[in-house]
């Protein structure tokens, strides 16, 4: 596995806690939903809105691939959202290793905000379903890279 770097460099590296999670097999489209509203939250209020969209209790805006979306109910200032449970997962599992890190470096977590949330494509899994008559389908996976820094405001 290759050495990944953010994207991000924090000013104070002493005041400030990373976490990475790396190819993770989640849409890229519902990653950077998420990480488009959980940037500028703290710590307990993203965990908190990532737990209401796994168990379907409050949509998530999507602002930028809302081309067919469905209206949501309780959105406020916007119309389409989904609930991307299984990106959500995954990225609040970042959260809470995010969280970790800030308390192995001795940062107070109630005042971490995260102040860096990014997504971007990793590698492409190519698979090959064979058909009739010789022919192949194939079947490509492609992975996520989610990157969260947070500091201490």
């Amino acid at each position: 596995m290759a050495r990944v770097n953010y994207a991000y460099k924090p000013e104070d590296d002493t005041r400030a806690a990373k976490a990475m999670g790396y190819e993770m097999p989640i849409s890229l489209k519902h990653a950077v939903e998420i990480c488009r509203e959980i940037r500028g939250k703290k710590i307990e209020e993203a965990r908190k809105l990532l737990e209401d969209v796994i168990e379907m209790r409050k949509p998530l805006p999507f602002r930028k691939h809302k081309k067919k979306v469905a209206h949501k109910r309780g959105l406020e200032k916007w119309y389409a959202g989904r609930y991307p449970q299984k990106a959500a997962k995954y990225i609040l599992k970042v959260i809470k290793n995010l969280e970790a890190n800030a308390e192995y470096k001795g940062l107070d977590v109630e005042n971490l905000v995260i102040v860096h949330a990014q997504a971007q494509k990793g590698r492409v899994i190519q698979r090959y379903m064979p058909r009739a008559f010789g022919r192949a389908t194939p079947r490509f996976q492609q992975l996520t890279t989610v990157e969260l820094v947070a500091e201490v405001r």
